[in-house]
């Protein structure tokens, strides 16, 4: 990078972090430093929800993720606007009433500590192991641009965040969300305005979208049922529901973002909001990868998008064979430049036997592409051992390659403050839950507040440092936004099971709920590793086993043995 986007990028950084200390520099207590005192409003609720979820995964691999796979990925967010109904008429009212600082607190009440203890377990489990990956994400740029070590640089992304949540806590993180989501909002309008000017001549936006959708990258609706297929209008609106309604409705990193606002008709209110905002947003980060694939096929891409792992193939013994596949993939690019300006000249004209017989061609070459990048990742796993996938590469690549000098720092800082964004939420949830939920209700009882501040801090730190641990090994897993939601699948599902058991299903009781989701998490477990089933759809499995499970175990084996399980709703 040039010292100019070094400036931006340093001064942006220091401007929210700076910012967010500034606004909660007031003397903590356990309300303010993990709910910020219940005090914000409705559009601070939406922003904190939409940064909280729009990580550095999503800016890095989402449009990785359209440029490869196209823009069916939208579907997965399709159950969200339902869940968030379904959580403004049942969750939030219910955990306002009750004045919880986390939604595990409801579970006592309703069962015992045991199942408490263990979805707040379950819960730690899998935010910590998420976190990991969100550190992991912008690691990826600063070791690319600087040749650092992976694990100092995910030290360095995971302390930043650690520095302003550990002083300012809750009201911290809801501050500096503003000022990230503005910034990144800013800087993907403005990465998607660079890749259409970077067009040929006479190559508008239009006509950009018109070639990504002959190529198969348009692809945002698929009626198709199929439980092997990851992503399609079902998957996403049941599947992608359950998903959502777990994850904000039990998720603590999401709970703790709605219960600071200043009333329950807010906290519904910001719900709701990004319940519609959501969706837009995703849409437009894949637009801006399906651009990108646009932009590259009048433009030679690279072989492989991950520069350093190209460097480290051609100082190995395959040095030879790599360089030979990047000569044939050149030639094989020249080749399709003809078609794809011959699709665009066909489109222009509305010649449907043209468009046709342009795009077969096109697909012929695709294959073939495709076929030589396969060669040469079989080669670069060799040449370091492991494996390697360029997923998540694709779009910091181009930034790095096409982008004009300041405008590359600020879309570096886009992805590293959405990265401070999600990170700071999950360090916040994960010392709410540990303090709340374990501290203060099995190990001390009876401290003073201050001493629950304090301990919170430490608590703060030492996920911190566990996080950053898992991001080491967070390289293997391929794209990353893949990843953080396949791992959220294997847990969201029975938790949110339990919390529907404790909302409508009054006569099971705690032996039973505990059980029935040891039992179902077994089986959830199960089923991803024999793949018998596309990830989305096993937060509905999970939630519907659990219910299964501790109601065939409350008839079989009651606590109340004068009474029978039943399916009545809570009053």
């Amino acid at each position: 990078m040039n010292y100019l986007d070094w400036i931006v990028l340093a001064l942006t950084l220091l401007f929210v972090v700076s910012y967010g200390i500034y606004r909660s520099r007031q003397k903590q207590t356990m309300d303010s430093f993990l709910l910020a005192g219940q005090s914000l409003p409705w559009h601070h609720v939406t922003l904190s929800l939409m940064a909280t979820q729009a990580s550095a995964i999503t800016f890095l691999s989402a449009p990785g993720q359209a440029y490869t796979d196209g823009m069916r990925f939208v579907q997965f967010y399709f159950g969200l606007p339902l869940a968030m109904v379904v959580l403004c008429i049942t969750f939030v009212p219910k955990f306002h009433r009750l004045k919880v600082f986390t939604a595990y607190e409801f579970l006592e009440s309703r069962f015992d500590l045991r199942t408490r203890g263990l979805t707040a377990m379950l819960f730690l489990l899998q935010r910590g192991l998420s976190t990991g990956l969100s550190i992991y994400a912008p690691s990826l740029i600063l070791s690319t641009l600087l040749g650092w070590d992976i694990t100092w640089t995910n030290i360095i992304s995971g302390g930043l965040v650690l520095l302003y949540t550990i002083t300012g806590g809750s009201q911290a993180v809801s501050y500096t969300h503003q000022q990230q989501m503005g910034i990144i909002t800013l800087g993907m309008v403005v990465a998607g305005y660079m890749v259409v000017k970077y067009l040929p001549e006479g190559i508008g936006f239009t006509d950009a979208i018109h070639v990504a959708g002959k190529m198969g990258k348009t692809n945002v609706i698929d009626f198709s049922f199929d439980l092997n297929n990851r992503y399609n209008v079902w998957s996403g609106l049941i599947g992608g529901f359950f998903l959502q309604l777990s994850y904000f409705g039990t998720d603590q990193s999401q709970v703790g973002r709605f219960l600071t606002g200043r009333s329950e008709g807010q906290s519904k209110l910001g719900l709701a909001m990004n319940g519609l905002l959501k969706i837009p947003m995703q849409f437009l980060i894949l637009l801006v990868g399906v651009l990108v694939f646009a932009f590259y096929q009048f433009t030679n891409p690279p072989l492989f998008f991950n520069e350093t792992a190209v460097k480290e193939v051609k100082s190995s013994e395959y040095r030879g064979e790599y360089m030979a596949l990047e000569k044939r993939h050149d030639a094989i690019q020249a080749g399709k430049h003809v078609h794809v300006m011959a699709l665009t000249d066909a489109l222009h004209r509305d010649d449907e036997t043209a468009v046709e017989a342009s795009r077969a061609a096109l697909g012929n070459i695709e294959a073939e592409v495709k076929k030589v990048r396969g060669e040469a990742t079989t080669l670069i796993s060799k040449a370091n051992g492991s494996e390697v996938n360029d997923v998540n590469y694709i779009f910091l690549r181009f930034v790095i390659d096409y982008l004009p000098i300041g405008m590359v720092g600020l879309l570096i800082a886009v992805i590293l403050l959405a990265s401070m964004g999600s990170v700071a939420s999950a360090f916040n949830s994960l010392a709410s839950c540990s303090v709340i939920d374990i501290y203060k209700r099995i190990i001390l009882k009876d401290a003073e507040g201050i001493d629950y501040v304090k301990t919170s801090r430490w608590i703060t730190f030492f996920w911190g440092v566990f996080c950053v641990g898992v991001a080491q090994f967070a390289s293997r897993l391929g794209s990353m936004i893949e990843a953080v939601n396949i791992l959220g699948s294997l847990f969201y599902g029975v938790i949110l099971g339990i919390f529907l058991v404790a909302f409508y299903f009054r006569r099971i009781g705690s032996r039973a709920v505990f059980w029935g989701s040891v039992i179902a998490e077994i089986f959830v477990i199960s089923s991803f590793l024999l793949n018998l089933t596309a990830f989305l759809w096993l937060n509905l499995i999970g939630c519907s086993l659990v219910i299964l499970f501790a109601w065939i175990i409350e008839l079989i084996w009651p606590e109340n043995p004068s009474g029978t399980p039943s399916f009545s709703s809570a009053p």
